[in-house]
């Protein structure tokens, strides 16, 4: 079984926001709307075709994932690493080179066709895995991140699950989870814009104590 436009795999990112700029340093913007944003749209996509609702979407998802959900997260990642934001810049960057790596093996069908149901799923294992250590970091960000990166790490096994057996129900299910984290990524990036456009909370993260 190979990846197709039809059955793509997912998912993928973000992270928490809102540090100040080291001393000295201009103040540089927060980055996590824009990783956030990316995360959560290319994910949104993606997961409509594999929930079922629309296949068509894996198809059109492509140059989002190039562009978007990986060129602009790992941008976004990179302004982290410069604003000190160990988590951010991890999430971001590793996400969007996920991002990136789906963008290739759906363009290379040679490669998705040479990696089968097991390359595949392999695949989807590790990131499961590295899913679940960020999750176990992301308890000390806020509650919005932590939903995120909860609800990712079981996306992810779903699809792998689905991968490794065949069974498109599984595939459905992550899709289906996939929907909720983009909604959850797309709740963190919107508060991270209108906090800071409004200067005031408008909408809650629940930092962590």
């Amino acid at each position: 079984m190979t990846i197709t436009a039809e059955k793509p795999v997912l998912s993928p990112t973000p992270l928490p926001a809102l540090q100040p700029a080291p001393a000295g340093r201009p103040a540089i913007a927060d980055p996590a709307a824009l990783g956030l944003g990316a995360f959560a749209l290319t994910t949104f996509l993606l997961s409509l075709a594999n929930s079922g609702l629309m296949p068509a979407a894996g198809a059109a998802v492509l140059g989002i994932a190039l562009f978007y959900g990986g060129i602009a997260q790992v941008a976004a990642g990179v302004w982290e690493f410069a604003k000190g934001n160990t988590f951010g810049a991890t999430a971001f960057v590793s996400y969007g080179a996920f991002w990136l790596a789906f963008w290739w093996l759906e363009t290379n069908p040679d490669v998705a066709k040479a990696s089968g149901a097991v390359g595949v799923g392999a695949f989807l294992l590790a990131w499961t895995i590295f899913s679940a250590f960020m999750t176990v970091a992301a308890v000390k960000t806020n509650g919005v991140l932590l939903a995120v990166f909860v609800v990712l790490t079981l996306t992810f096994a779903a699809l792998t699950v689905g991968e490794f057996s065949g069974q498109t129900v599984f595939t459905h299910l992550g899709g289906w989870l996939g929907l909720v984290t983009a909604a959850l990524a797309w709740y963190g990036a919107f508060s991270v814009v209108i906090n800071a456009t409004w200067k005031r909370t408008v909408l809650p993260v629940w930092p962590s104590k």
